[in-house]
């Protein structure tokens, strides 16, 4: 399924609100003037509120892409896009792209 290309500056949470930031941002390639963030780095969750006692396995900590892109490639591993595949450890609560560019979709 087609989506817009995720890069450094797309706002990325996971479910309850936390903010998620790519770790690796292939830099050779830009959208945006930005960074594009691949499926093989994960992100790093900051400032996520589900907390123990709510949440025993407490809050999302890193979120990995399990699918991206299946013809578009950075430095040989495919792109994160917003219609892409993403979960949080340690409780398995999907990554939400929110806010991101809307010129370079890819499929």
């Amino acid at each position: 399924m087609p989506g817009p290309i995720l890069h450094m500056g797309a706002v990325v949470t996971c479910a309850h609100g936390g903010q998620a930031t790519p770790t690796a941002p292939v830099p050779r390639v830009l959208v945006s003037g930005q960074p594009v963030a691949t499926i093989a780095a994960p992100y790093v969750i900051a400032g996520c509120p589900f907390v123990p006692p709510a949440n025993p396995a407490g809050p999302c900590v890193t979120g990995q892409w399990v699918v991206g892109a299946v013809r578009v490639l950075a430095l040989g591993q495919p792109v994160a896009i917003q219609a892409g595949v993403a979960v949080c450890v340690p409780n398995g609560t999907p990554l939400l792209p929110v806010t991101v560019q809307p010129r370079v979709i890819a499929t």
